[in-house]
């Protein structure tokens, strides 16, 4: 197929360059340019000093300034251009103004896309993408060929049933369509959950949900709104539900399962972000309940990532569904001859001197066993911070058990072994004891 080139931005520009503009022309498009640069330049830096927008309502990552930059700079550009061409050519403005719109789409593409994606290769590999096809169509748009580029992608198909015609442009469009709507939608629902999230007088658990909700149907409208862009009948979908549907039964179950529990497990407020459970033998702190699994972070620095199904069918102990006080025992041994009130003290005293042990409930200290070596002691405090573990505290708690009974004389007991040497009639010797 021959391609007719359409090339009159460029032959109008050349055509001002070899003469027919006057210099007085160049000057004022030069001039009109450099002043929407300044403009811009000027608005966006007062705007966004003046102008601070409340982190719940956070738009995008990094300064808006980024943005506003260009953005007022096409403004200015365009209210200078409209004034301007009722006088003279402005075909040097013309181009300046496409160039400039690529500017922004980009710009806006990039901090919409750092807001909704993690930081890493896909993000900047998306931005760069965008940027080459912003900066390709302008090319093409410039020499006068996107016509024709995309009557070439439209003959490039096959057809499909009775009359349908898929084509790459087709292909193109229901991509670029799908990317559109789905990274709106994200984007809508990354500002929505933010501010829900931050409105504390909702419980948390609550403000999961509906942020989660909240992004589900954004996703789903977004789907429904892209497929219909592109000419694919949305009762197509049937087929796909049903194939979903089979492969439930019999290979999705426990995926689903997992899916529902945790929508369960954030609706009946069982668990909530901060709790301190026990699970499949792994006690920790709750720090995320997401869709298909809840995340707890053990005192050890460690995170386990529990399915939400273990979550309903299997027992659960929850140290903090009522109240957070823990308790915190420790035992110690002492000999026969000690004192028990005496030691009792001691331990309460050894409790007090706890910053994160707390008044009510009390401690206590009692006696637990008579053993062969001693007797054995038990001290139990009460905290109210149980996130922060208890390893720390048990080490205070007995290096101040250690201190007050070595200063009170107090012997701590260790297992010992009685030796007897017995006479025999070779050695005639007595029994010696040690």
């Amino acid at each position: 197929m021959a391609v007719k080139l359409d090339i009159a931005p460029l032959r109008e520009f050349a055509r001002e360059v070899a003469g027919d503009a006057t210099t007085a022309d160049w000057l004022w498009q030069i001039g009109v340019a450099a002043t929407s640069l300044v403009l811009g330049w000027y608005a966006a830096r007062v705007v966004c000093r003046n102008v601070k927008p409340s982190p719940m309502w956070k738009f995008g990552a990094g300064g808006f300034e980024r943005v506003a930059f260009p953005l007022f700079v096409a403004v200015f550009l365009f209210l200078e251009k409209l004034i301007l061409q009722r006088f003279q050519s402005v075909t040097l403005l013309e181009v300046l103004q496409i160039l400039i719109v690529a500017w922004v789409v980009i710009r806006i593409a990039a901090y919409v896309l750092s807001h909704i994606l993690p930081q890493g290769s896909f993000l900047r590999a998306s931005v760069r993408v965008i940027s080459w096809i912003a900066w390709i169509a302008v090319a093409l748009h410039l020499v006068g060929v996107l016509p024709e580029v995309v009557a070439a992608l439209d003959d490039i198909g096959f057809s499909v049933g009775k009359g349908q015609r898929i084509t790459l442009w087709l292909v193109l469009q229901g991509l670029a369509a799908l990317a559109l709507t789905l990274t709106l939608a994200a984007w809508l629902a990354r500002i929505t959950e933010s501010r829900v999230l931050a409105a504390e007088s909702v419980e948390m658990s609550t403000r999961v949900v509906v942020a989660k909700l909240i992004r589900i149907s954004a996703i789903f409208l977004a789907v429904l709104v892209a497929l219909p862009l592109v000419g694919i009948d949305i009762t197509a979908l049937s087929i796909f539900s049903g194939a979903l549907g089979v492969g439930l039964g019999f290979g999705l179950q426990k995926i689903a399962s997992n899916y529902v529990s945790g929508f369960i497990v954030l609706l009946d407020r069982s668990l909530r972000i901060g709790d301190i459970i026990t699970v499949d033998n792994r006690k920790g702190e709750v720090m995320a309940i997401e869709s298909r699994y809840t995340v707890i972070k053990g005192s050890d620095g460690i995170e386990s990532i529990i399915p939400n199904e273990k979550l309903i069918t299997e027992s659960v102990n929850h140290h903090t569904y009522t109240n957070t006080k823990v308790s915190v025992v420790v035992g110690v041994t002492i000999g026969y001859e000690t004192d028990l009130e005496r030691a009792c003290d001691l331990l309460l005293q050894a409790a007090k001197s706890r910053t994160r042990v707390i008044a009510d409930p009390p401690a206590t200290a009692r006696v637990k066993l008579f053993r062969d070596q001693g007797i054995d002691l038990e001290l139990t405090v009460w905290i109210s911070d149980p996130a922060l573990g208890e390893g720390d505290l048990k080490s205070e708690l007995f290096m101040a058990i250690h201190r007050s009974f070595r200063d009170a004389g107090i012997e701590i007991p260790y297992p010992r072994r009685d030796v007897r040497l017995l006479a025999t009639a070779e050695t005639n010797e007595k029994p010696v004891k040690s």
